[in-house]
């Protein structure tokens, strides 16, 4: 076959091949256009111009507010074993003997500790501050550890720094110990003064929030009921009397017992005192605004308060200038009425006034609350001579 008639052969079957494939594109193409449901989606409008021709209409963009971000909330943690950190509730107990490590965020912070530790803590706690946080680390605990420990951030203006203690956080940690169930006191009896209306706590304070406590009587011996009204119980606190009255004085301790173990507090001695709402309350009154020389004159200062509650009285008067001894009267005397109240009053005697005596008397009051003054003024008149006849 010749070399001409060979080429022309291939270049038909190549021409052949291409007609073809442009005839499959082809129906494809059409086949595409005629298929239902594949519909082309239409073109998004760009943000900011408008799909008609024309002079671009300019959309502002919204001016977004920045919020100054909010101060970081103090956060108290506690370090376990292996690097683990557990935010810490309301209380935590950790066995005496291990290490105690907490972790409070802030730059800086300051801490507090029961007073045990605040006193001697033979070089366990030790307190380290870093860049975003402070840290706080006890060893060898033992169960007299039992307390608050509080973190309170620090606010600071320059170098004047103070505690803020509306962030403070605080955590009541108990270090439970197999033979100590009360946090140990260097003190066989303790005394405890019992105010009216003012709760008084006796601070059976346990080491493990296991333990049962009780209260009880010393004489005669019985065992205390505790309603949660009159008398309560808080673990963390001991035991409080609300409103003390005369019958709760006596000596008083706490048993508490885990397991197999029963041990007794420190005895408490209650003493009861009558214990005022408030300051005194005096009314000063002179026998008269103007006297002659030579009368007598009686300035008294009188106050009403609850039954049994003893109000001193001191004076000031224009006589000490001069060396004029103080005479006064005291008396208490019952006031009539639905409560149980009482007079006190003390009154100042100048037998045969004198021109020194003139000015101002000053009465002061006091109570376990505290001291009020009253005064008032005193004038003397020259005697008027009678006229011969």
């Amino acid at each position: 076959m010749p070399l001409v008639n060979l080429f022309g052969s291939k270049w038909k079957l190549l021409l052949s091949a291409l007609l073809i494939c442009a005839v499959i594109f082809d129906l494809d193409a059409q086949e595409q256009r005629t298929t239902p449901g594949r519909t082309s989606k239409p073109s998004k409008p760009k943000l900011g111009k408008t799909t008609n021709k024309g002079p671009r209409a300019v959309t502002a963009k919204p001016k977004i507010k920045t919020t100054p971000a909010a101060p970081a909330q103090t956060v108290l943690t506690q370090v376990l074993n292996r690097g683990k950190f557990k935010k810490v509730g309301e209380t935590i107990s950790v066995q005496s003997g291990d290490t105690l490590e907490l972790r409070c965020r802030g730059k800086p912070v300051r801490w507090s500790v029961p007073s045990y530790l605040e006193e001697d803590d033979d070089g366990r706690l030790r307190t380290v501050q870093q860049e975003r946080y402070g840290v706080l680390t006890l060893v060898n605990s033992t169960g007299a550890d039992t307390g608050e420990y509080t973190c309170y951030p620090m606010y600071c203006e320059d170098t004047d720094c103070r505690k803020d203690y509306d962030k403070a956080v605080k955590v009541f940690v108990f270090f439970p110990d197999p033979h100590e169930l009360f946090v140990p006191s260097s003190e066989y009896y303790e005394v405890i003064q019992l105010r009216t209306n003012w709760p008084t706590v006796l601070p059976c304070q346990v080491t493990s929030p296991e333990a049962k406590v009780t209260l009880h009587r010393e004489f005669p011996p019985v065992e205390v009921a505790v309603d949660g009204t009159e008398i309560s119980f808080n673990v963390k606190k001991g035991f409080t009397i609300h409103r003390p009255r005369p019958y709760h004085a006596g000596a008083l301790y706490c048993v508490a017992s885990l397991g197999n173990l029963r041990q007794s507090s420190t005895k408490y001695m209650l003493i009861y005192v009558n214990y005022p709402m408030a300051p005194p309350s005096p009314v000063i009154q002179a026998s008269s605004s103007s006297l002659a020389a030579g009368e007598n004159l009686r300035v008294s200062c009188s106050v009403v308060g609850e039954q049994n509650v003893v109000v001193e009285f001191t004076w000031e008067y224009p006589g000490q200038q001069i060396g004029r001894p103080l005479y006064t009267q005291e008396n208490i005397s019952p006031v009539g009425g639905g409560a149980a109240r009482q007079q006190s009053q003390s009154i100042l005697l100048v037998d045969e006034i004198r021109d020194v005596d003139q000015g101002t008397y000053t009465c002061t009051a006091q109570n376990l609350q505290g001291a009020t003054s009253v005064s008032t003024t005193v004038k003397v008149v020259s005697k008027v001579k009678p006229k011969k006849p």
